[in-house]
């Protein structure tokens, strides 16, 4: 019977090396984008109920913006301008801006293509592989769970303001420390967290409605910051742009630093991607969501910076509260109060965004098998991942209650920026070698063989290889993947459109190998100049070199019925995702050493929990692998009647 399969399971083996096989094959193995065969499936086999359908644009604007949009932007237009970009503020906010619709521009195409919950993760099980899937899924939880925690610890040092200072806030609320332990417990973040977690299991509906009311108020904030700063300027004659300095007084380099800087406070749109199986009508709505989203915070960003480094100097703003001051140094002291608010209704409006991700993760990693099936169970009622809801807020509730995990901060950055490599490595592979084979339960084994006979009698030329390769990029790094039967119809694989795969595979991985090496040199100042330039040169040279071939290349014909189409096509590939990357990886290998530490423990945790758990539970352990074309002929004939 395995013979007759297109894509068999293996047999038994035994010894070392066919034990590494075997491994190797369960790190490539990829998913389906989920159709209606998958899905039916799924649901039928393990009996869940489905998320609710329930989101249109203004809630994933709302979604994008409110977790976008944090306290950060309050303080760090006052860090940045003193440090970096002076009165250019506003133009290194745009470069940031610039870079990270990058991102979003590729996370548009696949949100739209791949309607499902899991964001990245999700991307990088289709089109990469389940080893580097579960590495992204598993970077993200970190991301999630620190960032939760720590933006709800910011929030009660700015309520407290508001109460009339630092030790303002009652006694069950306030911050108190542990006699003998050195620990500074926050009740008031922990509170935050439960009841956020609490909103976020009513359903998807009432959550984003309540964080839409948030998301208002801050923005509100900041329009008060942009109209009342802007007369001010207008009355007072705008005396930060009075400087014998000029415009960019740290230079190009300066204002580039700032972008670097600022582009964090762009994290967050991201969010929009992890709803995509809420969503009314993925295809358009997803695209037009996190753009819009994207293009509002960049807005608000950019006309915030023009005001407040026109009201005051930027050498003579204050780093910690640098808007409050400004508006203090023109007599509006009580302005302060709706800073504040505005500040704290931010950290609340990016606490649900950081905590509504997460157990939507969990939810997809679970129905893959990667996590245990508690994770995926959705409420009858409410139509969201309760479980894995209450999971996160519990945790994240301890984590914000006794650790300060400011320090850990840029672990959130690690994950973030991994997902925006690897959604912009997916770009690639969608386009130029989208998966050719799709995975079908060993219980379909039968109606493979089938499909297989039905085929070898239309077309003679029928050929059993033993020895075939199933590849990370279709046609680039292989590994052995015995038994396959693949059909070499007449002109169904020319000679050309393999040499074409094979090609467009190894230059994507040989690009991002470049990408690595270059941003590593380019960031290791202590190297020599007379050996760090040259190396920088042959690198440079090794991307250029992709990004030739990619471009004159054809890219594949399938990208046009890959997952759903009809939705929206990132511009300029390969230009745009392979400046993503390089964008990207860059700001990976600058984080620092005690961040990759940290990292990298996290890391191979999950790595041991994904050899000793997830790739023996995993859905695709017994998958057979079939043409993409015969999925639906596979599913047809399942479904009829049997004699």
């Amino acid at each position: 019977m395995g013979e007759m399969g297109f894509a068999a399971t293996e047999p038994e083996t035994s010894g070392g090396g066919g034990l590494v096989g075997k491994g190797l094959r369960s790190m490539v193995r990829r998913k389906q984008v989920d159709s209606e065969n998958s899905s039916s499936s799924s649901s039928s086999s393990s009996g869940h109920h489905q998320l609710a359908k329930a989101l249109s644009v203004t809630h994933l604007i709302a979604i994008g913006v409110g977790s976008t949009i944090g306290a950060g932007v309050y303080i760090l237009v006052g860090t940045v301008a003193r440090e970096h970009s002076g009165p250019a503020l506003a133009i290194s906010f745009l470069i940031a801006g610039i870079a990270a619709a990058l991102s979003a521009f590729c996370y548009a195409e696949l949100a739209s293509r791949c309607p499902s919950a899991g964001s990245a993760y999700h991307y990088s099980y289709i089109c990469v592989g389940e080893s580097v899937a579960w590495l992204i899924g598993w970077a993200l939880i970190l991301e999630y769970t620190i960032g939760g925690s720590a933006v709800a610890r910011g929030i009660s040092p700015n309520l407290a303001l508001l109460f009339g200072g630092e030790n303002s806030l009652p006694i069950f609320l306030a911050r108190q420390t542990i006699p003998g332990l050195d620990i500074v417990v926050d009740p008031c973040a922990a509170i935050l967290v439960l009841v956020v977690t609490g909103l976020l299991c009513i359903g998807i509906k009432e959550s984003t409605f309540a964080q839409c009311i948030i998301t208002s108020a801050n923005v509100c904030a900041m329009f008060f910051v942009i109209i009342v700063g802007g007369y001010l300027g207008f009355t007072s004659g705008w005396p930060g742009y009075k400087l014998s300095n000029g415009y960019i007084p740290f230079g190009v380099n300066g204002m580039l630093a700032g972008s670097a800087t600022v582009f964090f406070a762009y994290i967050g749109f991201d969010s929009v991607a992890s709803t995509a199986e809420e969503v009314k009508n993925p295809e358009k709505d997803l695209p037009l969501g996190i753009a819009s989203a994207l293009s509002i915070c960049c807005t608000l960003y950019m006309l915030v910076s023009i005001v407040i480094v026109g009201l005051v100097p930027y050498f003579a703003m204050d780093p910690d509260t640098p808007i409050s001051s400004a508006f203090a140094s023109h007599g509006m002291q009580w302005a302060a109060y709706i800073i504040t608010v505005g500040a704290v209704t931010a950290l609340c409006s990016t606490l649900m965004g950081s905590l509504l991700p997460q157990p939507r993760i969990l939810m997809a990693m679970a129905r893959d098998g990667l996590l245990p099936s508690f994770f995926s169970d959705i409420s009858k009622k409410s139509q969201v991942p309760v479980k894995s809801t209450l999971t996160t807020g519990v945790v994240s509730a301890i984590l914000a209650f006794f650790m300060d995990v400011s320090q850990l901060a840029g672990i959130v950055s690690v994950g973030t920026l991994l997902a925006f490599t690897m959604v912009a490595i997916c770009v690639l592979i969608l386009r130029y070698v989208p998966p050719d084979e799709a995975p079908v339960p060993s219980s379909l084994q039968e109606f493979v063989d089938a499909v297989s006979v039905q085929y070898a009698s239309f077309h003679p030329k029928l050929e059993i290889l033993k020895d075939e390769t199933l590849p990370l990029l279709d046609k680039g790094v292989t590994v052995q993947l015995p038994l396959i039967l693949k059909q070499v119809a007449e002109g169904s694989y020319t000679l050309s459109e393999e040499k074409r795969r094979k090609i467009a595979g190894w230059t994507i991985m040989l690009t991002c190998v470049g990408v690595l090496i270059l941003t590593s040199i380019a960031s290791s100042v202590q190297l020599s100049g007379i050996i760090r330039f040259p190396l920088c040169g042959v690198c440079g040279a090794l991307l250029l070199s992709g990004l030739i071939v990619l471009t004159c290349i054809d890219q594949d014909e399938a990208r046009h019925t890959f997952g759903h189409a009809g939705g929206f096509n990132c511009p300029f590939v390969p230009l745009l995702p392979i400046g993503c990357i390089l964008i990207n990886v860059y700001l990976l290998i600058n984080l620092g050493g005690g961040t990759w530490m940290r990292v990298s423990i996290w890391l191979l945790v999950g790595v041991v929990v994904y050899i000793f758990y997830g790739r023996s539970h995993s859905t695709l352990r017994n998958a057979v692998y079939v043409p993409n074309s015969h999925v639906d002929e596979i599913y047809r004939i399942s479904r009829e009647p049997q004699p």
